[in-house]
């Protein structure tokens, strides 16, 4: 991919948990395992309601007494209010990160920031430094707590549409308050089904042994200009399910898009959306910059 790595800043927030009850604080609300989680070392985790329904992907950075939890930026204010609410005789302290946070995406992202701590760890030192990776492919995603990094800023829609490609989904815009786990989340790396109870596990539990989802967020390829988050996905005369986010790819002249689709309609199988034909297909969608 040409033009890389992206610089930009204002996608990811931080909720730091403090206390001596940290760990089993957090434990008993988060679907990871957070006490096995080595100190230094980081793992994917959900925030979830008491019904099962996601509140926030979360990225835990586990120390011995402060623990920060990374979420979409818009999502910070959700994810320190729900864990408020079941703060009752413990010693935390629940904090939002005021400083900004800085992101490089993409190949040759550590070059040129200072030591970055290898995948799974993080440093605390300051600045604060982490790998964050993107749910798939191999891409670098490297963020930097307050201290910006050398290079101009990207353009939104540079950063979007690898965004998009990359098939990372934003909470409250790919995925929201009525998703559950499994139709948009890698279950599998945020998930530990050995654990306890945790907020929300009951249905998790649930659809892992006994069930199955009826939809899942997947990508698009669109012959024409991105069309309005919400358009419907039509397959024949049915409407199979309806796009997330979307962004166009100058390179392809072509949208790349994510919709939330029913599973039945696999990957390969020609739709229309806004009038405009489209095709399925697999995450990570190709990289056209």
């Amino acid at each position: 991919m040409s033009e890389l790595p992206l610089l930009t800043s204002g996608r990811s927030g931080i909720v730091w948990v403090s206390g001596a009850d940290a760990v089993s604080f957090l434990d008993g609300l988060l679907s990871q395992n957070i006490a096995a989680i080595p100190v230094g070392g980081t793992a994917r985790s959900l925030l979830l309601s008491p019904n099962g329904k996601l509140r926030a992907t979360l990225l835990v950075l586990r120390g011995s007494e402060r623990i920060g939890l990374v979420c979409d930026a818009g999502r910070t204010g959700v994810v320190a209010d729900d864990l408020r609410r079941f703060k009752i005789r413990v010693d935390v302290t629940i904090e939002v990160e005021p400083e900004t946070i800085w992101e490089l995406w993409g190949s040759g992202a550590a070059n040129g920031i200072g030591a970055v701590p290898p995948p799974g760890s993080w440093s605390s030192e300051v600045p604060v430094r982490f790998r964050m990776m993107f749910r798939y492919g191999s891409e670098e995603r490297i963020l930097v707590v307050g201290s910006r990094p050398n290079g101009e800023k990207s353009g939104d829609d540079r950063v979007e549409l690898f965004r998009i490609a990359s098939g990372e989904a934003v909470m409250g815009v790919d995925l929201d308050d009525t998703t559950i786990p499994q139709e948009g989340v890698d279950v599998a790396a945020a998930v530990d089904f050995t654990k306890g109870c945790y907020l929300g596990q009951e249905l998790v539990a649930r659809i892992d042994s006994r069930g199955h989802v009826n939809r899942s967020l997947t990508g698009l390829v669109i012959a024409g200009e991105p069309p309005d988050p919400g358009a419907e996905v039509i397959a024949g005369e049915r409407q199979v399910g309806s796009v997330t986010s979307t962004a166009w790819s100058a390179t392809l002249e072509k949208s790349l898009a994510l919709a939330m689709i029913r599973v039945e309609v696999e990957p390969g199988s020609l739709v229309s959306v806004a009038g405009m034909p489209g095709e399925v297909v697999t995450l990570p969608m190709p990289l056209p910059m």
